[in-house]
């Protein structure tokens, strides 16, 4: 190998790890109001379908944004979008930081939403054009379960330093990390073009062409194939970045009466469960050469478990631990339908079949996160606590859990419906 091809190697290296730390950042804003959602409760004074609408305004943001990231990190590169989402992602982490009142906190967190959802996308795009494309699905592998330290990070961790510094502290720092996260992306990256001895670069920048972009949308979506995919996606993935991504912490503190630091390590634990079942999930698919029997049996033994919750059953320790751990790795079950998606559409509209997909989960969070909050108050019986937050019952929280078991049974449910692939692309032109 040539002096030039190691130093190409080690600027491609250096300049995906810097994206993959972007990335990190983006899982562990996602999942931080679970680490905080008392905090938030007493400083705003909000009530639990306020504090749903605050999680999941990122997710509103994230849905929308799945496809025209796509698009826009194909016409103007990764390069530039990176450096806009660290930016407007660090203006918003900034403003909900420093947020007087619940209005602006709100903003805050749409900006944050807004940056961080250009990261994953841009990331696959370099991948894809930066390395050999026989080291895609492991690179991208790799890649997801270094960012999954974000969520673990999002959970005892910033608990205990929210507990020390404060949580206004804590996202301003994130701030000044989103923004020198987004230079450095910029300065370390190159566009493809700029990669004249990859054998892997195109040799200039796509051109952007509406009517192959909108046709191309259109031959996913009206492929029956892909709803299947999507569905399970809805059901498991949005239960998960609901329960863990906002109300996980409350329900073990309120109902099981938890403390908060305990609570968030089952949190913790949960997201090193998942971050492992992505790898697990996936070689173990790769290797039984079938998505689907993988995917029922992970789905619908995830949907078993929110029984026990809804028993309320009072568990030892020991036992909600390895429950919360053994949810995550079952959930990773869910990480095979972006594969699904893939393999059922045509090669070419690998990009958006994933993003429709992905959707999905997003979608759904969006809208349980809330929703799980207006149950419950709901039901609210009126209680206060001693810094006069709403107090919730255990059957306020059992209300808002069978919409969370509901979706992920609705998921496991639709597993059943997925075409079996074999590992494969088994697309077909229509007649």
């Amino acid at each position: 190998m040539s002096d030039l091809a190691r130093q190409q190697g080690r600027r491609r290296a250096l300049a995906l790890g810097i994206v993959i730390a972007a990335y990190v950042l983006s899982f562990f804003q996602r999942f931080a109001p679970a680490g905080i959602a008392p905090d938030l409760i007493t400083a705003f004074n909000t009530t639990a379908s306020s504090l749903g609408v605050l999680a999941a305004t990122y997710f509103y943001v994230y849905t929308v944004m799945q496809v025209p990231t796509g698009i826009l990190v194909d016409t103007l590169g990764p390069r530039l979008i990176l450096l806009l989402g660290g930016l407007v992602g660090g203006v918003g982490s900034l403003l909900f930081g420093m947020a007087p009142n619940f209005d602006l906190a709100l903003l805050g967190r749409t900006l944050i939403g807004l940056g961080v959802s250009v990261t994953f996308i841009a990331m696959l795009k370099i991948i894809a054009l930066s390395f050999d494309e026989r080291r895609f699905a492991s690179l991208v592998g790799l890649s997801m379960l270094i960012g999954n330290l974000g969520s673990v990070l999002a959970g005892a961790p910033l608990s205990w330093l929210a507990q020390i510094t404060g949580w206004r502290s804590i996202f301003v720092g994130l701030a000044a990390v989103s923004l020198l996260l987004g230079t450095a992306c910029w300065y370390l990256l190159r566009e493809p073009a700029d990669e004249s001895q990859s054998p892997s670069a195109p040799a200039g920048k796509p051109r952007f062409d509406r009517t192959v972009i909108f046709s191309g949308l259109l031959s996913v979506l009206g492929n029956r194939d892909t709803w299947p995919v999507a569905a399970v996606n809805f059901g498991i993935s949005g239960s998960f970045f609901a329960f863990a991504g906002l109300w996980a912490t409350p329900f073990l503190t309120e109902v099981h009466h938890l403390e908060r630091a305990v609570a968030a390590r089952h949190v913790s634990l949960y997201f090193a469960g998942f971050a492992l079942g992505c790898v697990f999930v996936g070689t173990l698919s790769d290797r039984l050469g079938r998505r689907k029997p993988v995917l029922v049996a992970g789905s619908h033994l995830y949907a078993l478990i929110w029984l026990v919750w809804l028993s309320g059953s009072t568990l030892p320790v020991s036992l909600s631990f390895a429950l919360f751990a053994l949810m995550g790795l079952l959930t990773a079950s869910f990480t095979l339908t972006w594969a699904c998606a893939k393999e059922v559409n045509p090669p070419l509209l690998s990009g958006m079949s994933t993003s429709v997909t992905n959707m999905g989960g997003f979608l759904a969070a969006a809208i349980l996160q809330p929703l799980v909050g207006w149950v419950m108050d709901w039901s609210w019986q009126g209680g206060l606590t001693a810094a006069g937050a709403r107090l919730y019952t255990p059957a306020d929280f059992h209300t808002g859990l069978l919409l969370l078991a509901g979706t992920a049974s609705f998921g496991a449910l639709a597993s059943w419906r997925i075409r079996e692939t074999n590992c494969r692309n088994i697309w077909q032109a229509p007649a």
